[in-house]
């Protein structure tokens, strides 16, 4: 299988490495040509020489503003037809209706196809896919989807498969959220942090999110694997979609506005669970009772 591959952060590489070690005969670009380095796989000088040759293009990239670039700036949509475009991007709600018009508009089918999940887990081919669109476009996407994921959800209707990714994460946050605070309250109440994650790995915190970074909190190591930049797009999002149906989401709101914080306290390129360290660096300088 020959496929192309755009998008080489911290998730689409580990996606990439999944496909090249499966077999996949890819070619990668990205904006960072060095992201590619140690990849074996053909590098293209850009989204166009990328997808030559082969009729999958898979994009995986930081927001629905990279994937209108990639489409249009980088000159994929005119070199769409006939192609499959499977984009794992965590988009807008409003903009990935765009892209199913425009793509299938310039002759190239589109599946939107977000994914649950970060760089251990695509490592692993244990991604749970969220894809969205036509059995089709899908069907014609499986020998692929199944090197990545054990899972995959199909929504047919065009937007639904991002808004249920947005939902996704909304819980995801709230609960990275609420670790990052209960572990932060328990060491201000004096707790010992490694005692204090295993009961919380027992009892209340017990979670796949906690299950995963577990080691992270305790080492306050937090290089990334799913950015405190990107699950703060992600809940602003979903809290936009929230209000379009005319609800407040005030648990959305508080973990939106803790990872705001941790990335305006220059975390944003950390893993998320260093939202846990925004926490205690402002633990650390607001006196008690402020």
């Amino acid at each position: 299988m020959h496929a192309a591959f755009i998008g080489l952060g911290s998730l689409g590489r580990a996606m990439a490495g999944r496909l090249v070690e499966t077999g996949v005969d890819l070619t990668v670009w990205n904006r960072t040509a060095d992201k590619a380095l140690g990849l074996a796989a053909s590098v293209a000088e850009s989204p166009t020489e990328a997808a030559v040759g082969t009729d999958l293009v898979v994009l995986c990239l930081a927001d629905s503003d990279a994937v209108r670039s990639v489409l249009n700036d980088g000159g994929l949509l005119k070199a769409c037809a006939g192609k499959l475009i499977i984009d794992t991007t965590t988009n807008h709600y409003r903009d990935v209706l765009a892209f199913h018009d425009d793509v299938t508009a310039a002759g190239g089918a589109y599946l939107e196809c977000p994914v649950a999940g970060s760089v251990v887990p695509a490592s692993q081919g244990a991604l749970t896919l969220i894809a969205g669109g036509s059995e089709e476009n899908l069907n014609r996407a499986r020998p692929l989807l199944d090197l990545l994921g054990r899972c995959v959800f199909h929504f047919a209707k065009p937007g639904d498969a991002t808004r249920m990714k947005l939902v996704n994460n909304l819980a995801l946050g709230g609960i990275m959220a609420t670790l990052a605070e209960a572990v932060e309250i328990g060491e201000a109440a004096g707790l010992d942090r490694a005692a204090l994650l295993d009961v919380l790995a027992e009892g209340g915190g017990k979670s796949l999110v906690l299950g995963a970074k577990k080691q992270k909190l305790l080492d306050r190591e937090w290089s990334p694997h799913f950015a405190v930049d990107t699950i703060a797009k992600d809940l602003a999002y979903v809290l936009e979609l929230a209000g379009e149906s005319g609800l407040a989401a005030p648990m959305g709101a508080a973990a939106g506005d803790m990872f705001r914080e941790a990335s305006e306290a220059g975390l944003g390129d950390r893993d998320f669970s260093a939202v846990a360290e925004a926490a205690r660096r402002r633990r650390s300088v607001e006196p008690p009772g402020s």
